[in-house]
């Protein structure tokens, strides 16, 4: 019988390039160094990241400092956080402008959360 060992990863969660600062570079480059993978979620939020160009500098933000920008994720329809909603059509015209001016592999899955869904939904 042979022991199970678990495969530890960190999912962090910024919205934006400038939320990447150096405390967070230092905190980064110890985790890798403790040999963390290190993948990132994103919530597209209205005036907040709602445009190819801040989203591109996010995920190359990201992959300079070894993160792998895994999901965008609509917003969740919760009390109080309309005023930030995106809407879908216009989430999926931004994530395709994000795939044809980044390579495959900084391009986060565009996804939501459904009530009840055992995981999260491609949109």
């Amino acid at each position: 019988m042979t022991a199970s060992r678990l495969n530890v990863v960190l999912v962090l969660h910024a919205n934006h390039p400038h939320e990447i600062d150096r405390d967070v570079e230092s905190a980064v480059v110890m985790l890798k160094q403790a040999g963390l993978p290190l993948f990132n979620q994103s919530v597209l939020l209205r005036e907040v990241n709602d445009r190819a160009d801040t989203l591109i500098e996010l995920s190359e933000t990201l992959f300079e400092n070894g993160i792998v920008p895994y999901y965008l994720h609509l917003l969740d329809k919760a009390a109080g956080t309309a005023h930030f909603d995106v809407p879908p059509e216009q989430a999926v015209s931004l994530h395709d402008k994000l795939r044809q001016r980044l390579p495959g592999y900084l391009v986060p899955r565009l996804v939501r959360e459904q009530a009840g869904a055992p995981y999260k939904l491609p949109v």
